[in-house]
């Protein structure tokens, strides 16, 4: 792939990446190779900062990676639609996970989409709903399908292991 400081200065007129960290651990990237290098290391930089977002809250992460005409088409009742709707749930879910952690295990590039898989990790030390926590754990998975377009991105559909979470803190009772 071409140097980062390369692409970082040809994507500077489409929006400013280069706060976007270089840094977030992938575990496995897995590119299917449809457009000029340029373009695919423009979508991956895009997704990297989403889930740079998930990993610390920071808006302005989200703001640079995601576009104005954002769309969640698994929106989960509760949740705004368009961009304001993953800055609520980072909000409300770090409000009961303060030290929330996403973990990139793979990300597929195939065009303007991007699938990942990650792992979500903290403990409940917050409050959820009128579930108060008492530091358990909490890891979890979540896959997503992006779709990129001028460098941000514009779709979302998202599944979660919420079955899982919501045991783990004790909000839905599992028997085995």
């Amino acid at each position: 792939m071409k140097s980062l400081t390369a692409i970082v200065l040809l994507a500077s007129a489409a929006f400013d990446i280069s706060a976007a960290p270089e840094d977030l651990k992938v575990d496995e990237l897995v590119v299917a190779k449809t457009h000029p290098d340029q373009h695919l290391d423009l979508n991956i930089k895009a997704a990297r900062a989403f889930y740079e977002f998930w990993n610390t809250g920071d808006e302005q992460l989200l703001k640079k990676s995601i576009s104005p005409q954002f769309v969640d088409h698994t929106l989960p009742s509760g949740r705004p639609q368009g961009p304001q709707g993953p800055a609520f749930a980072s909000k409300t879910f770090r409000a009961a996970v303060p030290d929330l952690n996403v973990e990139v295990k793979k990300m597929v590039v195939a065009g303007n989409f991007v699938t990942v898989h990650m792992e979500f990790k903290g403990h409940f030390t917050g409050t959820f709903g009128s579930t108060r926590g008492e530091g358990q754990t909490v890891d979890f998975i979540a896959t997503d399908l992006l779709q990129i377009s001028d460098n941000r991105i514009t779709d979302n559909w998202h599944i979660e292991d919420n079955l899982t979470l919501l045991s783990q803190m004790g909000v839905a009772k599992v028997e085995r």
